[in-house]
């Protein structure tokens, strides 16, 4: 039995209506609470995921239980966004880009969407890269080829034959379909943990239970230039802006859900719940790698290669692998494919969106260790999250407050000049504006001196602003 707001859409104007756009009916979602778990899972599991928690670890000089407690936090404040985000897409079965229509219009819609592919094809390109340090690291085990380092951009003979595999792996598997990549969902998440467990096991071994007084000089924290509250805020405001990707979309999951509970049952064991048992591993290996090798590693795979296991490392090796394809593919290069066919849909199909989204990202990932790395992981997070801040506050601002809830879905598949979401030639100027100015101000506390005490806030102050600028720019009008 159809759920009473889906509304059955056969048909629209051929620039705003294919089958995988329309409204999902209730008959055909097949998705529970576990998978909505296994999606964050894998996001929170992947190689960029732990390098991030562990540098923040290292990153503010602050007590390891500090940090530790601010990623908690942040995952409750990213349950709390999405709960939000997915809950009209569960409601009327919609994706996020037809969602934006709404508030952006049928045509100014492309905007968002063009926006969040550009973000998801940087995000495919480095953890394309970071999926290829796994894949170098089973060569060298196999093979007992000694790291050379260097080489061009950075990287050498290994590392590029280990990231065009990687790069071609992708493509093929989004060839063969979502189906193929939901399955490596399904089995990596649990994997990855596993591997996680025996390398922390196997560090402690090894360290012996000096690892634990090592664990004390990390909470003790050290010399920085933030101080404890401006750091607080700073590791949360990173760890949200790491999620903003998917929170603006979320509705791109959620609308395979049957209920509202299944969704925030999920969210809330794959946000807080996964998170703070992963932050506490990372934790953990990153203090053992101290002990036994006197280096503060981030990489896990740098990590293992130095436990001196030709078995752990082959098993990590694929687990790792597997676990960053697969959040890759879903979080970044389908979604990325999808909003680049979706601006000319006549002539680009989603076949070859991911091609010009392989490309693109090919060369982004290339350049992640001589380039983009350079500026931090931290101001690579936050910029991207600052630049997709305003379109998730305009989003639900629009939803909860404008519209009220109420949305009119066949409209938004109708190109007629009196529909309810044409409005300025299919182009809400006010949204439009009301994300023009917010997104400078919180990129501004990202980059600019005079607003560093701001950072951290950065995607807060874009969120904020958008929707409430929207908000007032609608009563105006």
């Amino acid at each position: 039995m159809n759920h009473p707001d889906y509304i059955h859409i056969a048909s629209g104007d051929p620039s705003l209506y294919n089958d995988d756009l329309a409204p999902v009916p209730h008959e055909r979602r097949h998705w529970g609470a576990f998978e909505i778990f296994n999606v964050w899972n894998n996001d929170i599991q992947s190689l960029f995921g732990y390098t991030l928690a562990a540098s923040l670890f290292l990153s503010y000089g602050l007590n390891g239980w500090l940090t530790f407690t601010a990623i908690v936090v942040s995952g409750l404040i990213v349950m709390w966004l999405v709960n939000l985000s997915g809950r009209p897409s569960v409601r009327y079965g919609i994706p996020y880009a037809v969602m934006a229509r709404s508030s952006m219009g049928v045509k100014g819609a492309r905007f968002p969407a063009l926006i969040r592919g550009i973000v998801a094809i940087f995000w495919y390109g480095v953890q394309t890269y970071f999926a290829s340090t796994a894949v170098a690291l089973a060569i060298h085990a196999l093979l007992g080829i000694e790291d050379s380092g260097g080489g061009f951009l950075g990287l050498n003979g290994v590392d590029w034959i280990a990231y065009i595999i990687v790069a071609g792996f992708q493509i093929g598997l989004f060839m063969m379909g979502i189906a193929w990549v939901g399955r490596f969902l399904n089995w990596a998440g649990p994997f990855v943990y596993l591997v996680m467990i025996v390398l922390a096991l196997m560090i402690w071994y090894q360290a012996g239970n000096g690892i634990w007084s090592e664990i004390g000089v990390i909470f003790q924290g050290g010399d920085s230039e933030y101080s404890t509250v401006s750091g607080f805020i700073a590791v949360v405001g990173t760890m949200v802006a790491y999620f903003a990707a998917v929170v603006i979309n979320f509705g791109d999951f959620s609308r395979f859900v049957q209920t509202e509970r299944q969704m925030r049952v999920g969210n809330f064991w794959g946000l807080p719940v996964s998170m703070a048992f992963f932050s506490f591993i990372a934790l953990f290996i990153t203090a053992g790698a101290v002990v036994l090798f006197g280096e503060r590693l981030t990489d896990p795979t740098a990590i293992v290669e130095r436990v001196d296991s030709l078995a752990l490392t082959l098993i990590a090796a694929v687990t790792f692998f597997a676990a960053t394809v697969g959040i890759n593919l879903v979080a970044n290069f389908v979604p990325a494919a999808y909003d680049i066919a979706n601006l000319s849909p006549s002539t680009i199909s989603a076949r070859t969106g991911g091609i010009i989204t392989a490309a693109v990202a090919f060369v982004i990932g290339a350049l992640w260790v001589s380039v983009i790395s350079t500026i931090g992981i931290a101001g690579f997070v936050d910029t991207l999250g600052a630049i997709l801040a305003p379109l998730y506050g305009i989003l639900i601002a629009d939803y909860y407050v404008v519209k009220q809830r109420r949305l009119k879905v066949d409209q938004m598949f109708s190109a007629d000049p009196s529909g309810s979401y044409y409005y300025d030639g299919g182009w809400n100027r006010r949204a439009i504006m009301a994300v023009g100015i917010a997104a400078v101000f919180s990129i501004g506390t990202v980059w600019l001196p005079a607003l560093q005490a701001l950072s951290g806030f950065g995607w807060l102050i874009g969120a904020v602003l958008g929707g409430v600028l929207y908000i007032l720019f609608s009563r105006r009008n």
